[in-house]
C-alpha cells in the first residue's frame, strides 16, 4: 500500500485514526501494531512472516543478550552474534542471493540456478533497526523491551516501515511507553504530511515523467542527458524527502518524533556535508555502527581512509544487489578521502565553486546510482561528458527543456531554504502571522484536492526508494 494512494488516505488511515484515537492508552501499541501488519501485508501477505521472524529473534535475543550482560558477557556476545547473523542472513537471502550467484557464475563459468526471490519492500529499514535495538542492549545503552507488542510495534509501524527514516529504538523508546496526545501536534504532523504527500506526488512524480521518457527514447543527445541528471537528482530528492516528510508527519499524529532525514543537502559545500543533510537517518547509522567501531577517525591515516572506503562500499550495497550501487558508494568514497587529504580546505575558501562542485558531482553520482548496471553506468557519465559523438542537441531535447523548465526551476527554488525562510520571514510580523493563518489551511486543503485530483486520475508512481 502506497501513502500516496486512496486507498491509503481516503480507507486505511482514517480507519486506524479512528481506532487509535479511540482504543484506550494499554491498547494504542495494539491497534499500530495491528495495522501495520495489515498495512505490510496488503501487496504480498507472505512478506509478514519475514518480518515476523525477525521481530521474534530481535525480542528474544535483545532478552538473552542483556541477561548475560553482568554475569555472563561472552555468552551475551555470542546471542548478540547469533541475532545479528540471522538479520543479516535473511536479507542477504532475500536481497543478494541471485547477484552473488549470477557473479559466481561469470567468475567460474558454471550455471548454478538462480533462486529468483522476490525482495520483501522494506527489509533493509527494518532490518537495521533490529540490529541498532540489538547493538544498543549490547553496549548498555538501552534496557531490552519486554513488552513484544511494544517493541513489534516499533519495528513494524508503518509510517516508517517501507522506507524510513531509519528510526532507532533508544530514539523513541519512552514515547512506546508514554506518549502524550494533541490537537497541536496532529495539526502539525497533517500539514508535515500534506507536504510531503505534494512533493511526491506534484514535483517527484512530475520529474519522473522526464526522466522515463529519456530511457525508453533512442534519440539523445548531451543537453538531454543532462536534462536527465538534473531531472533525476531532483526527482530523488523530492521523492524520498517527500516520503520522509509523511512518515515524520504520521509518527507527530501518533505521539512520535522521528528525526529529521534531510536537510537541504543540495546546498552543501562539500561531500562531507552534503552527507550530513541527505538521509541523515542511514548516515549516522552507518557512523555509529560500523564506521566508529572500526575505529573511525581515531587510528593511522591509511586505516582511516580504508574504514571510509569498507563504509562507503557497504552503503552502495545496502542500496541495492548490483554493482553500480558499489561503484555509487566508492564515487563518494573517493571524493570524502580527496577532501580529507588537501580538497576541503581550498573548497572553503569559494562562495560559488564548492556548491557548483556539490552539483556536478550529485549529478554525476545519482546518473551511477539510476543505472542499469556498471556498464551503463560508465557509458553514461562518459555521455554526459561528450563521450560516444553525441550531438549537442536537436529538436525533442529543446522540446523537453521548454516542457519542463518551470518545473525544473520551481523543484530547483523547493530544494533551497528559501520557501521556508520566506515563510519564517512573513510570519515575523503581525499581519503576516494573520494573513498565515488564514492562507495556510487553505493552502494545505487546495494541495490535498489537487494531489487526489492527480491519483484520481493515476499519475503517480510508487517510491523510487521502495526498491531497496
Amino acid at each position: 500500500m502506497l501513502f500516496s494512494s486512496i486507498p491509503f488516505l481516503y480507507y486505511f488511515l482514517p480507519c486506524v485514526l479512528v481506532l487509535y484515537f479511540l482504543a484506550p492508552k494499554k491498547l494504542k501499541n495494539t491497534v499500530l501494531l495491528l495495522s501495520s501488519l495489515f498495512f505490510y501485508a496488503w501487496g504480498e501477505p507472505r512478506f509478514v512472516v519475514f518480518m515476523v521472524l525477525s521481530i521474534v529473534q530481535g525480542y528474544l535475543f535483545g532478552l538473552l543478550v542483556e541477561k548475560n550482560l553482568t554475569a555472563n558477557k561472552k555468552r551475551a556476545k555470542v546471542y548478540l552474534t547469533v541475532s545479528v547473523l540471522f538479520s543479516l542472513g535473511l536479507l542477504g537471502y532475500c536481497k543478494y542471493a541471485d547477484f552473488f550467484i549470477a557473479n559466481f557464475n561469470a567468475v567460474t563459468g558454471l550455471s548454478v540456478p538462480l533462486l529468483k526471490v522476490a525482495l520483501p519492500i522494506g527489509i533493509s529499514f527494518y532490518t537495521f533497526q533490529i540490529l541498532s535495538y540489538v547493538v544498543d542492549v549490547y553496549r548498555g545503552d538501552k534496557k531490552a523491551q519486554r513488552n513484544f507488542i511494544n517493541l513489534a510495534a516499533y519495528i513494524a509501524m508503518f509510517p516508517q516501515l517501507i522506507a524510513g527514516p531509519i528510526v532507532r529504538y533508544s530514539d523513541v523508546a519512552d514515547e512506546l511507553e508514554n506518549r502524550t496526545h494533541s490537537i497541536a501536534d496532529a495539526a502539525a504532523g497533517a500539514r508535515r504530511f500534506i507536504i510531503g504527500l505534494s512533493k511526491k506526488i506534484l514535483i517527484a512524480d512530475v520529474l519522473g515523467v522526464l526522466v522515463k521518457d529519456f530511457k525508453e527514447t533512442d534519440e539523445k543527445t548531451l543537453l538531454f542527458y543532462w536534462l536527465y541528471a538534473i531531472a533525476f537528482m531532483l526527482q530523488l530528492y523530492f521523492d524520498f524527502s517527500g516520503y520522509s516528510d509523511m512518515a515524520i508527519g504520521l509518527g507527530r499524529i501518533f505521539g512520535f518524533h522521528f528525526a529529521e532525514n534531510f536537510n537541504y543537502p543540495y546546498i552543501s559545500g562539500t561531500v562531507t556535508e552534503f552527507w550530513r543533510r541527505w538521509h541523515m537517518s542511514l548516515g549516522s547509522w552507518f557512523r555509529d555502527y560500523v564506521y566508529i567501531p572500526l575505529g573511525g577517525n581515531r587510528v593511522p591515516r591509511w586505516r582511516h581512509f580504508l574504514n571510509i572506503l569498507i563504509v562507503w562500499m557497504l552503503t552502495g550495497f545496502w542500496h541495492g544487489a548490483a554493482w553500480n550501487f558499489v561503484l555509487w558508494g566508492l564515487f563518494f568514497a573517493f571524493f570524502l578521502i580527496l577532501e580529507k587529504l588537501w580538497l576541503k580546505r581550498p573548497l572553503e575558501k569559494t562562495h560559488v565553486l564548492k556548491h557548483v562542485y556539490v552539483l556536478l558531482l550529485a549529478a554525476v553520482s545519482f546518473v551511477i546510482f539510476d543505472a542499469a548496471g556498471a556498464r551503463d553506468a560508465l557509458t553514461s557519465v562518459g555521455a554526459m561528458f561528450g563521450a560516444g559523438s553525441l550531438p549537442l542537441t536537436d529538436s525533442v531535447s529543446v522540446y523537453y527543456l521548454r516542457c519542463f523548465a518551470v518545473m525544473l526551476i520551481v523543484a530547483m527554488f523547493g530544494a533551497t531554504p528559501l520557501p521556508s525562510l520566506a515563510a519564517r520571514k512573513l510570519s515575523a510580523s503581525r499581519a503576516g502571522e494573520k494573513i498565515l493563518a488564514v492562507a495556510e489551511p487553505i493552502c494545505l486543503v487546495a494541495l490535498l484536492a489537487v494531489c487526489t485530483a492527480f491519483l484520481v486520475d493515476g499519475s503517480f508512481n510508487a517510491f523510487l526508494y521502495f526498491r531497496f
